[in-house]
Order: C-alpha cells, then structure tokens, then sequence
C-alpha cells in the first residue's frame, strides 16, 4: 500500500532507475549528515566548499537515496494481509488485539497506520511507538480505510519494481518480531508493544538500497556469510548501511525517535537497550531461517542484553515451533474486575471452590456467583475455556 496513508490506492509501481554496474559498485564516503532526511550536522557553522570546487562524488549518492526514499512510498501491503484486516471489520466488533495482531505482520500496514498516528494533532503527535497504542488512537474506520486503498503484492502476481522483494522482507520481519517478543518475555521487557514494531521494522533500510542499487543486495554482499559480514561490506561498497539509511529514513516518517534510534544502531556491537534486543532477534530469526550466524556474536550478544548461555539455548530451541514459549502480551483490555481475577487465577491453579473460597475469605456461592459473571463477560461455557481465553489474551 502507500506507506505514506495520504496517498491513493492502486497497483501501480514506481519506476526503477538503471544504474551502470561499475558505477552503483564503486564505493561511495557518505556521512550521516548528508543522506536526505537525516538530522543537521551538531557544528552550526560548517565548513564550506568555494563555489569553484568541482561537487563531491557522493552527490549522486543522495539523489539516489532521495529517489528511493520517495519510491517507498508506494511499498505494497501482501494481499491476505489487507484481506485479513477488512475481514475483521465485516465483524460487528473486531477485538482490539486482533486487528493489532493483523496490521503488526505487515510492514506496510504497520508504517501507514504508525504514520497516520503520529500525524494526529494533539499530546501524542510524534510519539505514537507501537501498533496497540495506535489502533487505541486511530477510530476504526480510519484503519479500515487504510486497508481499503493499499496497493498490494502477491506472492502468485510478482513483476514491477519490488519483485519478491515484499515477501523476502516481510518474512524476515515477522521472524526477528518473534524472536524479539520470545527475548522480551524471558527477560520481562516493559515495552514489548513498542519492540514489535521496532523488530518488525528493523531492515526498512534494506527496501532503500534495493531501489537505489539494482544489484543490492547480491553484488554488494557477494560471499559474505553472516549479518556482520554483510553489514561491513555495504559500509565498504557503499559507504552506507541499511541500519544507518533504516533510521534515518524512520525520522523522515515522522515515527518516534526511540524506534528510528534502534534502528539506526541494531547491528552495533556496543549498542544496548531496545537496539541490543533487536540485534539478538535479528541473528536468531536468520537462525531459525537456516542462514548462518556467528556462535561467537550470537553469545555476546547475548549476554549484552542479559541472557545467559542456558536460557538462550531454551530459546533458540522453542523458536521453530509455533507455541514458542513466554507470556502472551496483554493487547485487549480484561473486562473482569480484580475479585473475579483472583477467581479466575486460582481456576486456572485446578483448585476447587471451596479452596478458592477459604483462600479469598468469600462464601462457595459469592465463588459461584464470580464463576457465573466471568463466563458471561468472557463469553466463555466453562472453566476450562474461561482459562484458555484469558491466558491467550495475557490476563493472567
């Protein structure tokens, strides 16, 4: 779909630029400062180039960035996710966690609701961090017409500028996502609404220097094994990483800083915080996907984020299956009231009434009583599916 959810809905695609082999190969010393869209230089009065110089080589190089940072605009939304997203509003009253749970696998839909979020006048202009906090924001309708004007891809329908770009991506995306949330769990990590997105989007750099290099990523990479390896032969070809590009091109979107500065730092060694977290994610989702990771940096990094050897081992363990272990995320919000959390927390400890009587100092039938208005308000038929509801939704 548009990224940017100004834009109309279409199929089309934007043009892509032929680039001569030798010239998008040879290496190219672009600072920070100079990638469009990345904040000013810290020295007000810069040095200034006499008019009569000839103009640095890494001109075409920004202009190159430019045009791929616009051409971004217009990255499709998989087909069955857009699908999957309307399909939930054809309901009478789609669960928040849900529609969360749709747009959070799509990293075109997960921009332009995060966009158009951000944009809103108001005390959460700008700091809108996580796909929860912004469908909270956002009406319905609003979402659903996102959904409703995206340009899509299919897998079965590939050609234009992307190819099986949006695919390769997207895969990626939601494996390190999953690996970030399975870490962030182990680790009781606060902001784990605020990690899936950063997860998610941690490589929207990669989508910049396929537009701007045709032959990025195979020719620069070459033989390269590893994430790091890769990494230092951008900054050597290119003079630029998609870690760097990813960032600043998250503060062109106007997304908060917190996920643009771990964007910009997910593959530093000495990074820590959110950006630490992402860095492990990202070596364990190509972990999972077969490609080869360095067993030396995956421990440091590790052990950077404070997770030891043992717990580590549990992880990269559970990852391939579908239940991948840790707490769910508590995305809706539990209509129950505190007593009937008690109730409903010793229910699912096996324990009969009476225990949970004599332990909250409540008669057998108050007990009854609470049972019979948490089935209703869960829209559960016995304990057993009162107990499966709320540990999938992470109420307890």
């Amino acid at each position: 779909m548009p990224i940017s959810p100004a834009v109309p809905g279409a199929h089309g695609r934007a043009p892509a630029t032929a680039i001569p082999t030798q010239e998008r190969l040879r290496p190219v010393s672009t600072p920070l400062a100079t990638l469009p869209g990345a904040p000013a230089p810290s020295d007000p009065s810069p040095a200034r180039r006499p008019t009569s110089a000839p103009p640095p080589r890494n001109e075409g190089h920004g202009r190159r960035l430019t045009a791929a940072f616009e051409a971004l605009e217009a990255f499709p939304v998989l087909v069955e996710s857009r699908n999957r997203v309307l399909r939930l509003f054809a309901q009478e009253r789609p669960s928040r966690g849900e529609v969360v749970s749709a747009v959070e696998s799509d990293v075109a839909l997960a921009i332009a609701v995060l966009r158009l979020a951000n944009r809103l006048e108001g005390r959460h202009r700008g700091r809108v961090d996580s796909i929860v906090q912004a469908v909270e924001i956002l009406s319905p309708e609003a979402v659903q017409a996102l959904a409703h004007r995206a340009r899509t891809f299919d897998f079965f329908e590939r050609g234009g500028v992307w190819e099986g770009m949006p695919e390769r991506f997207r895969l990626h995306g939601v494996a390190t996502q999953r690996a970030a949330d399975r870490i962030a769990a182990e680790l009781g990590h606060p902001d784990r609404d605020r990690l899936m997105v950063t997860a998610l989007l941690h490589d929207i750099g990669k989508l910049v220097l396929v537009h701007a290099y045709p032959g990025y990523p195979r020719q620069i990479h070459q033989d390269a094994r590893t994430p790091e390896d890769r990494l230092r032969r951008e900054r050597r070809e290119l003079g630029v990483d998609h870690a760097l590009v990813g960032g600043v091109l998250a503060r062109r979107w106007g997304l908060p800083g917190t996920i643009a500065s771990a964007i910009e730092r997910h593959h530093s060694e000495e990074t820590e915080g959110e950006a630490a977290l992402v860095r492990l994610a990202d070596m364990l989702a190509h972990y999972t996907q077969g490609s080869p990771v360095s067993p030396s940096e995956l421990l440091a990094s590790a052990r950077q984020v404070g997770l030891d050897p043992g717990p580590l081992r549990t992880v990269m363990y559970d990852l391939p299956y579908p239940t991948s272990g840790g707490r769910p995320r508590q995305v809706d919000p539990c209509p129950l009231s505190a007593r009937e959390m008690d109730v409903l927390k010793r229910l699912a400890e096996a324990k009969v009434y009476k225990q949970i009587a004599r332990e909250l100092e409540l008669s057998t039938s108050t007990v009854r009583t609470h049972l019979h208005n948490i089935y209703g308000k869960l829209g559960a038929v016995d304990r057993a599916q009162a107990v499966l509801m709320a540990t999938e939704r992470g109420w307890i």
